[in-house]
């Protein structure tokens, strides 16, 4: 009788753990860290957190607006610098609020980035912070919403004559 009780015991160890073992071994996908967007998320690269970050870019490349979503958490105003291969920017972030670059203010505009559907190295840095270097992708105006951030040259002046 008692190695019945033993038997049917491991029987049932045995069982549970067939049953629920997958979760030991395998991640859980709600435990994975990604952006669910469009445009990625920048890690870590001072006190300012940099959001869904994208360059809508015209046809060739030649032109690309980035824009993304900073969030300021601190009390003071702060600076977040951007540089697309060797032309650096910066965006004031006002304390304790968020910039939406392409809807509260203005896309940063950076020259030759290159053709949408590629990404693009841009650095980020604010604060303290040593900064970071992300692929940040570029899309085109395919998309309905994206169409107004698409770039275009600036008009030259010509003369008649």
């Amino acid at each position: 009788m008692k190695s019945r009780l033993i038997a049917s015991l491991a029987l049932g160890a045995a069982v549970v753990l067939g049953t629920t073992g997958c979760n030991m071994l395998a991640p859980q996908a709600t435990t994975i860290q990604y952006s669910a967007s469009d445009g990625v998320n920048i890690p870590e690269s001072g006190p300012l957190k940099v959001r869904n970050a994208m360059i809508i870019a015209n046809e060739d490349g030649s032109l690309g607006n980035l824009i993304a979503g900073i969030v300021n958490g601190t009390d003071e105003d702060l600076v977040l610098n951007v540089t697309v291969g060797d032309q650096p920017q910066r965006v004031d972030v006002p304390a304790n609020s968020t910039v939406s670059l392409g809807v509260t203010q203005a896309p940063l505009l950076f020259d030759d980035t290159g053709k949408p559907g590629s990404d693009v190295d841009v650095s980020f840095q604010s604060g303290e912070g040593e900064g970071v270097r992300v692929a940040v992708p570029i899309l085109d105006g395919t998309l309905p919403y994206y169409t107004e951030f698409v770039p275009t040259p600036a008009a030259t002046a010509t003369t008649t004559g």
